[in-house]
């Protein structure tokens, strides 16, 4: 290697860690951008190509293209927005909303009758509105520094949105262009270079179809079901169970297993049969059959690799962390796989 060539290397890793380091305070967002084009995409190319068909008798070939491009983008944004996006701020507010109260101790829940409960049982006085009080703020300092940090955090965000969904346009536009110039761009051999973008492929359409949509599909139903048994604060203990339920088979369980013992402590008898049944016969088998069906055993990641993805990436970058985190891992793993496979590496 020439001075040259040592200097041009010197100066792309500056740069590239002084990029880093201009990033960093919206690193979360610009990831959840990525990985919110990369579920759009395919309906995008499904869009842009009858948008171009609709234009190509009005407009030359060229421009219907770039505008039906544009226009797929645009629409399929304004749909994320409205599907998406609003529901889960609506979402996010009453779940931050619940998480305050129980930071305060406002819990909604009956606690004298459980903690008269564990006394008749074990003979112990347990402060269980106290332990419930802690976890709250546990949790509020964890996503967001705590209590007094939320009104910060919910003006980053509105900043960080805002970024990425102009994120999301340009890589919807471009983002097949920067793949193509990543193969052209990549020091390794283009059979590597293959092999590798589609194992990432491969592992992120597991990570994220697999097992994060099928978490939060169960903790929706879950939720339901909790909701309609009369669980106070449904919100924040779906959140609870979108997280638990990454484990399969017990995850969200942990939510409303409890619930149901609850609903019996406080003589609600009928509620607490309805719930059980109701969680046997529907949320375990959300577990049991969607994920087998939308997981591609080729990119199939150990649960417990999952879990401690949602974990770390929450802990590390917030509430988009729950899925940053396990994304992050799944491109790792497929990394590695690749350099096992493609240099024999034992």
């Amino acid at each position: 290697m020439n001075r040259g060539q040592s200097f041009l290397l010197l100066l792309i890793g500056s740069v590239a860690l002084l990029t880093l380091f201009v990033i960093s305070p919206f690193i979360e967002y610009v990831i959840a951008s990525a990985i919110l084009a990369y579920v759009l995409y395919p309906f995008h190319v499904r869009l842009s190509r009858r948008l171009r068909r609709a234009l190509a008798d009005r407009l030359r070939e060229s421009l219907s293209r770039r505008l039906g491009n544009m226009l797929s983008a645009l629409l399929l944004i304004f749909s994320s927005i409205v599907a998406v996006i609003l529901p889960l701020a609506y979402i996010s507010w009453v779940f931050v909303r619940d998480l305050t109260e129980i930071a305060r101790g406002n819990t909604g829940i009956d606690v004298a009758a459980i903690e008269a409960e564990i006394t008749a049982l074990t003979g112990e006085q347990v402060e269980v509105g106290d332990v419930l009080a802690t976890i709250g703020q546990l949790l509020a300092n964890t996503l967001f520094g705590g209590v007094g940090g939320i009104v910060t955090t919910a003006i980053r965000a509105s900043v960080g949105l805002s970024l990425a969904l102009f994120l999301v346009y340009y890589t919807l536009l471009d983002g097949p262009a920067f793949v193509r110039w990543l193969r052209l761009t990549s020091p390794l051999p283009s059979n590597v270079t293959a092999d590798l973008v589609d194992r990432v492929d491969a592992m992120t359409r597991g990570v994220v179809i697999g097992h994060i949509v099928v978490a939060l599909l169960q903790a929706l139903v879950a939720g339901i079901g909790l909701w309609a048994a009369g669980i106070p604060n449904v919100v924040f203990w779906t959140f609870v169970m979108a997280v638990l339920a990454l484990v399969p088979l017990v995850g969200a369980f942990f939510v409303w297993g409890p619930a149901v013992v609850y609903l019996v402590a406080i003589d609600q008898v009928t509620a607490g049969v309805f719930l059980a049944v109701y969680g046997v016969l529907v949320i375990a088998m959300v577990d049991n059959y969607a994920r087998p069906i939308v997981i591609d055993q080729q990119a199939h990641l150990n649960p417990a690799v999952i879990l401690l993805g949602v974990f770390g990436g929450i802990y590390s970058v917030g509430f988009t962390g729950l899925f940053v985190g396990p994304i992050v891992i799944g491109v790792l793993a497929a990394t590695l796989e690749t350099f096992r496979e493609d240099y024999d590496v034992i």
